[in-house]
């Protein structure tokens, strides 16, 4: 069994001043995996990816047909003689592990009568021409320039509209200002409202660390008076005591008796 095609024809679409690309099926109807490969009566004109392979059982692959930019349109009644010839062949449970170039170098060697083949045909299909709905026909418009002027008429008419806005559309266009300006005053006076009370707050802390340290310092001065005092009256009570040892009139007592012994005994 041989490998099925699709599209049967390939159909390439003007214009050809640029690279145009078709897609084609392979699919592997066969119970075993095949081998392909792509050909074709014009080389240097197309560009086929890929070019062979293998494919499964019962799998498709996809293959690009790109078709070179041409110089000049060839003539609308030009009938194209260009083909592509498909060839297929089996791979042998031999030939499960060799590469795709090795099978076909072996089977072009030993059995070119197991290679299938299918030709395509290659066709030049006019432009598309886009349809409206009631089938007329209408030419694509040129893409218009990256910028342009307006024209007079239109430009009378944006002028007419600028003059003469709408009720709705002025009534948008001045509250949005309004309403942002209103709520940046909003924020403004918000924040001008804490940083008072901010500066407030430290002014009140301010006055109570001075007040503490008022108050810790006559509280330490006090306590030192307390101490002051308590000593003084301690050496006070000691003082009054006075040192011990011989009373006054008792030493007076003894002196004028050792005079009055000396004097009458010496």
């Amino acid at each position: 069994m041989s490998i099925e095609l699709h599209p049967a024809e390939l159909g390439f679409r003007r214009p050809f001043d640029r690279e145009t690309v078709q897609k084609l099926y392979i699919k592997n109807p066969n119970p075993g995996p095949v081998a392909f490969k792509v050909k074709t009566t014009a080389p240097k004109q197309y560009c086929v990816r890929p070019n062979s392979g293998r494919i499964e059982a019962g799998q498709d692959v996809e293959v690009a047909v790109l078709l070179q930019a041409m110089r000049d349109d060839p003539p609308p009644d030009f009938r194209c003689r260009d083909k592509f010839l498909v060839q297929s062949v089996l791979i042998t449970a031999d030939q499960e592990f060799t590469n795709v170039a090795s099978v076909w170098s072996t089977v072009e060697k030993i059995s070119k009568d197991q290679i299938q083949e299918k030709k395509i045909r290659v066709n030049y299909l006019p432009a598309e021409t886009p349809v409206l709905q009631n089938g007329e026909s209408q030419r694509k418009s040129p893409s218009p320039p990256p910028y342009s002027s307006p024209s007079p008429d239109s430009n009378g008419q944006s002028s007419k509209m600028d003059q003469t806005p709408t009720r709705d559309n002025v009534s948008e266009t001045d509250a949005e200002p309004t309403e942002a300006h209103e709520t940046m005053q909003t924020v403004v006076k918000t924040v001008s409202e804490q940083l008072a009370e901010a500066k407030a707050q430290i002014v009140t802390l301010t006055r109570q660390l001075k007040d503490s340290a008022k108050d810790k310092n006559l509280g330490e001065l006090a306590a030192e008076a307390k101490q002051k005092v308590a000593a003084g009256v301690t050496n006070i009570g000691r003082t009054s005591q006075g040192p011990e040892g011989v009373p006054v009139q008792l030493a007076a007592a003894l002196c004028l008796a050792a005079f009055l012994l000396a004097y009458f005994f010496f």
